[in-house]
C-alpha cells in the first residue's frame, strides 16, 4: 500500500478530534512536485524553494509536538485519577472497606476496568500517531531529495529524532503500567477469559465509539510499519515485537467489527 493511502486510512481509523493533527502529506507531496519542476526553479530559485519546503515541515513538526505533549499531559493526569479511583473503591466497598458491599464493589470495578481499557487504547493510538507521522516525514524527505537533488533528509531526520512527538518512552511506560493494573486488579480465571474478552470488546466498542477497533488497527499498522524486512534502512523505525500479534490478528479476522 502506498503511504498516502495508508495515512488516509490511519486518519479515518483515528479518533475524530485527532484527524486534523496528522501530517499534511498530500500538500507536501504537491509542493515537492512544484519545486522539482523547471518552472519553479526558474521563478523562485532552488534556495528559496528549499526554504519554503523546510518552513512547511517545521510547521508540521510544531503541530505534532503541541498535540502530542497536550495528550501526554492529559494521560499522566488520567493515569493518576484511575489509580485513585481504584484505591477509593477498594477502601470503601472492598471486603475490608468502610462500607463493604460485593455488589457495589463489582459494579464500580467493572466501570473502572472499562475506562482503563479505553485509556490504554488511546495511548496505543498516540504511539501509532508518532510512528505514522515520523514515517511520513522520512518518506516525503526521501522524495524531496530524490526529485530535487537536495540533501535535506539526513539533517532533518536527525532533528526529528529529538522532538517530543517522536519520544514515546513515557506513553509506552504508561501503557505497560495500565496492563500491569489490569493483570493485578482484574485477574481473569482461565475458564472465564474468553467470555470476559467478548464482553469487554462489545462494551468498549459501544462506549468508546470504536476505540477497540481503532486500537487493534493501530497495533497492526505499527507492526507493519516497524517490521524487519529487506527494505529496512537507516531511517526506518526499529522492528516492533508484539508477542500477542496472533491474538490481535484473530480479533481482526473474527470480530464483527471490520478493521478496514
Amino acid at each position: 500500500m502506498k503511504f498516502g493511502k495508508r495515512l488516509k486510512q490511519q486518519i479515518e481509523e483515528s479518533l475524530p478530534a485527532w484527524r486534523d493533527k496528522f501530517l499534511s502529506y498530500k500538500e507536501l507531496k504537491k509542493l515537492v512536485r512544484q519545486i522539482s519542476s523547471a518552472e519553479s526553479c526558474v521563478e523562485y530559485g532552488k534556495a528559496d524553494a528549499e526554504a519554503e519546503f523546510v518552513h512547511l515541515l517545521n510547521n508540521e513538526i510544531d503541530k505534532f509536538n503541541v498535540f502530542f505533549m497536550e495528550e501526554e499531559e492529559d494521560f499522566i493526569i488520567r493515569h493518576k485519577e484511575l489509580q485513585q479511583r481504584i484505591k477509593r473503591v477498594i477502601e470503601t466497598w472492598g471486603p475490608n472497606g468502610t462500607k463493604p458491599s460485593e455488589a457495589e464493589y463489582k459494579d464500580e470495578m467493572a466501570k473502572i476496568r472499562k475506562d482503563i481499557v479505553n485509556f490504554h487504547g488511546e495511548m496505543v493510538l498516540l504511539v501509532n500517531y508518532s510512528n505514522i507521522n515520523y514515517t511520513g516525514l522520512a518518506k516525503i524527505l526521501k522524495k524531496y531529495d530524490k526529485r530535487t537533488g537536495g540533501l535535506l533528509r539526513l539533517p532533518f531526520i536527525q532533528k526529528v529524532l529529538q522532538q517530543p512527538f517522536f519520544i514515546t518512552d513515557l506513553v509506552s511506560k504508561l501503557v505497560k503500567e495500565c496492563e500491569n493494573i489490569i493483570d493485578e486488579v482484574f485477574p481473569v480465571e482461565q475458564e472465564d477469559e474468553e467470555e470476559i474478552v467478548k464482553e469487554q470488546r462489545e462494551a468498549i466498542t459501544v462506549a468508546g465509539k470504536g476505540i477497540f477497533r481503532n486500537t487493534v488497527a493501530a497495533l497492526l499498522s505499527m507492526q507493519e510499519i516497524r517490521r524487519g524486512s529487506s527494505t529496512y534502512g537507516h531511517f526506518s523505525l526499529p522492528p516492533m515485537d508484539l508477542p500477542d500479534s496472533d491474538l490481535i490478528h484473530s480479533f481482526q479476522l473474527n470480530s464483527p467489527i471490520p478493521i478496514v
